[in-house]
Order: C-alpha cells, then structure tokens, then sequence
C-alpha cells in the first residue's frame, strides 16, 4: 500500500476580514507513506513549516482479535527525524548539522469498541538536540488522547488533544476536531485545530494558538491511497 498526502492548513481565523479569516496565509506538507510488510511502514516528507524535512517510521506490535488469541488493544511504535532547514539567524557563527535535528517516538495504544467507535492513547517523547534557551529541557513528555466516531459509513468525526507534562509554558496543548470523508480511494479531511504545524514535535511542542481567543486554524488533507495489483 502506498499513500500520497496533501496537508494544508490555512492562518488564525482571528486574523479578521483582511486576511479572510487566516485563508490568506497557508503552511502545507506533503508526504508519502509506503507499506514494506504488514507490520513496517516507512515514510517521507517535507513542511514548509521550518522548511522542515522528515523520515518516519511505524511497526506494529499488536493487533486487536477475538477468538483463541484474544488481544483487547492493538498497538505500534512510531518513530520520526525532523530536519529544520530554515537559514540559521546569525551566518557568522559554526552552527552543528546535529542542531537542526529533532526526534519523536511514540506509543501507539488504539482499541476499537465497535463498529463505530474507537480511541488511542498516544505516549509521546519529543527530543531537542538544540533548544532555544539552556533552561529548556531537550527531552519532552506529553500523553495525547484521539477518539473516532462513524456518522454514517463514509464519514466519521474526529478529536485529538495531547497534554504535555514538561512543555514550554508559551505553548499551549494542541486541541483538533475534524471530519474524514471517504470518497472511493481518496480520504479527505476538513478540521479546526490550535496549531500551525502537523508534524509531531511541531503540533505537540510548538502549538501557540488558543481557542479561547480565535486562535484557530482551519485545514483540510487529501490522502490518496495506492493498492498493489
């Protein structure tokens, strides 16, 4: 299985009318995800958020049944490198390769309840090789939460909210709801989130709007899906 996806996310919509309500200004990242067996994904891609490049990773460990083996949860270890590419502010100093790398690692932890409804547990360690201040930890710890409910066949709600136990106080936890809507091989997505990135260590770590305030940014994916023949 390949799959090709489109991400965009669009400004704040408290940027008022002269911005059309944030759809003046946009961050997009492409990826492509590539099943090598039925348990290893391996992925690439590139956001313009932080110029940033990625390669990712994701094995599944378990996988829910009933019957002889009974398994109550399925579960997968995600893993991804982030590469900023953006121009360093001072040119004048050596800056490290290394610097510009961050890392996440993630327990996935999903149980379906029936044919409708379903939830993840996401455990999630963001790792730093440079950070902005030296009073600010490198290694970072957050637990997300995602639940998924069927409307109808082809369309399902969706909400997703991580809170980080050691997180930058000028951030703030990442809230998200949104729709899928199956359309033959294309999965589209419309959703109202609190962050501009949508990669991990951004959306996780890096997430600055508040919804309290019309902190939000509106976005939609478009996911292709490639089968073998």
């Amino acid at each position: 299985l390949l799959k090709f996806n489109i991400s965009h996310r669009f400004g704040q919509i408290n940027e008022g009318a002269y911005e059309l309500w944030g759809l003046d200004r946009s961050t997009i990242r492409l990826s492509l995800n590539y099943g090598l067996t039925q348990w290893l994904d391996v992925g690439i891609a590139r956001s313009t958020y932080e110029k940033t490049f990625e390669a990712n990773a994701k094995a599944r460990i378990l996988y829910q049944s009933t019957g002889k083996k009974e398994m109550p949860v399925s579960m997968a270890w995600y893993s991804a490198a982030f590469l900023k590419s953006l121009k360093w502010q001072n040119q004048e100093r050596d800056h490290l390769f290394s610097s510009r790398m961050s890392y996440a690692h993630q327990l996935v932890v999903a149980r379906k309840f029936n044919d409708n409804f379903s939830m993840e547990l996401l455990p999630t360690f963001i790792h730093y090789n440079l950070v902005e201040d030296e009073q600010d930890p490198n290694d970072r710890f957050s637990l997300g939460i995602a639940a998924k409910q069927h409307i109808t066949q082809s369309v399902t709600l969706n909400v997703e909210y991580f809170y980080r136990f050691n997180g930058l106080d000028k951030y703030q936890d990442i809230f998200s709801v949104g729709f899928d809507i199956l359309t033959g091989g294309h999965v589209f997505q419309l959703h109202f989130t609190n962050s501009r990135g949508m990669f991990e260590r951004a959306f996780i770590e890096e997430t600055s709007g508040k919804w309290g305030n019309g902190g939000i940014y509106f976005g939609f994916n478009i996911t292709r899906l490639f089968y073998r023949i």
